[in-house]
């Protein structure tokens, strides 16, 4: 199926309910949370885990392609039905469930995640929430036609660290932002050969179901599943979608972006397989109350990403975090660490005590607990299905993140050129570049 066809198709069917029957209906019965989850290895079980912990929570279905991920998640939830084909599950347990969590690799988010809203659960989706720009829009209009609770799987996005960055930035304490600079040391990417034939697909693992609507591939051992996906561009999003999404999430949500104007991207010529190892992507977006008229924002990855920058050059020849992002103001620098490590202001070169402007954010003492930290995201998205509070990263808020994150990526695709993005009408400028917000869907 033509994956505009699939979208239009799911967002058609949304339209069709007038009032959401999904996550209000039950939650103003007050009752437990029923959840089925789609991925249970890796991250997967990880976000099993932690949506579990939540005392008003049953996970009553569990899916894998991976027989030994979906044997380990049994043991631990033992009356859960088990499946390997997400659309199975959720035809099966429509009536069984109150709310989906989906955990497989990106090129899955839109597709598993548009049936179970198509069936009016609250969705919480691991970032980053899509593979393209089409799907991050699909996703956003029907999670809002339908009123549904969703939550995108950034975790640092409810840590104390980053919810104190966000409202020392907004309450002005180095004035106008001009520039963000982030960084990370991850190398999601392969420069590497095209691999070339076929290997035996283990007994434990369904490939087909791993493919999904991507198209057809021969199976090679260490190359795809279960960790190397996300360096491939037909299945993950590399690094500037892995840990770009958790270092981009508090400068974005703190100086309240939306989409940027232009995306230029330094790297190593497209190879159709995998994203580079090293980029150096560069974003202008539209000025908000919270920065200059408008905002350049870098990002660097890479083993040797290029950071020798002035304004990223700390007090007294101090390193850089290894991960991180540095606000750039009118006033002074502040320097976020990814992650657990409190933002430290710069001026004049040199750090400045912020310990009475942290006091006045009545934030309380900081929280270096991540086993505490790691479940508050997911258990505020229980909680609002609930009806007890509401989610911080909907997809409202995480479709426009991902989409950022995704233009940086298509640039990749034209090294040194400036991209320039229309968002009201979705597209670039540069007609060859559009053929990348999209793919097809195929039949599995």
């Amino acid at each position: 199926m033509n994956k505009r066809e699939f979208l239009k198709k799911t967002a058609a069917a949304s339209s069709i309910a007038l009032l959401p029957t999904g996550a209000l209906a039950f939650a103003a019965k007050d009752k437990r949370l029923r959840t089925a989850h789609i991925g249970v290895g890796n991250m997967g079980g990880e976000d099993l885990k932690a949506i579990s912990s939540h005392a008003l929570v049953d996970v009553v279905a569990l899916c894998d392609v991976d027989a030994d991920n979906l044997a380990a998640a049994q043991k631990l939830h033992p009356k859960a039905k088990i499946f390997s084909d997400y659309r199975v599950m959720l035809n099966e347990m429509k009536k069984k469930i109150d709310a989906v969590v989906v955990s497989t690799p990106d090129h899955t988010h839109a597709p598993a995640s548009m049936m179970a809203m198509e069936m009016d659960k609250p969705v919480y989706c691991q970032k980053p929430l899509t593979h393209h720009v089409t799907e991050a829009r699909a996703m956003k209009k029907m999670a809002s036609d339908k009123g549904l609770v969703t939550q995108m799987g950034i975790q640092v996005h409810s840590f104390y660290d980053y919810k104190l960055a966000t409202l020392l930035i907004q309450s002005g304490i180095i004035g106008k932002v001009s520039i963000v600079r982030a960084w990370s040391p991850k190398n999601w990417g392969y420069d590497g050969t095209i691999p070339e034939g076929s290997d035996t697909v283990p007994s434990n693992l369904d490939w087909n179901l791993w493919l999904g609507t991507s198209a057809e591939r021969p199976f090679k051992k260490d190359v795809y599943h279960p960790g190397n996906w996300r360096k491939l561009v037909d299945y993950g999003c590399g690094t500037l979608g892995d840990m770009g999404v958790h270092i981009f999430d508090t400068p974005y949500n703190a100086l309240a972006l939306d989409v940027p104007k232009t995306i230029t991207t330094n790297c190593r010529k497209p190879n159709g397989f995998g994203y580079p190892e090293q980029n150096m992507v560069t974003y202008e977006f539209p000025g908000t109350k919270y920065t200059t008229e408008t905002l350049k924002w870098v990002w660097y990855d890479g083993v040797d990403a290029d950071k020798q920058r002035e304004d990223l050059m700390l007090p007294g020849g101090e390193a850089l975090p290894d991960q991180g992002a540095m606000f750039i103001g009118e006033k002074g620098r502040l320097l976020l660490p990814h992650f657990q490590q409190l933002p430290r202001l710069i001026v004049d070169g040199e750090y400045v005590d912020i310990t009475e402007e942290i006091m006045a954010q009545n934030l309380g003492e900081p929280v270096r607990d991540y086993e505490s930290e790691g479940k508050k995201h997911y258990h505020q998205f229980v909680d609002a299905c609930l009806g007890k509070g509401e989610v911080s990263a909907p997809f409202s808020y995480a479709s426009r993140l991902t989409e950022t994150i995704l233009l940086g990526t298509i640039a990749g695709r034209f090294p040194n050129q400036t991209l320039h993005w229309d968002s009201e009408n979705a597209k670039f400028a540069e007609e060859e570049a559009n053929a990348f917000l999209d793919s097809p869907y195929r039949e599995f």
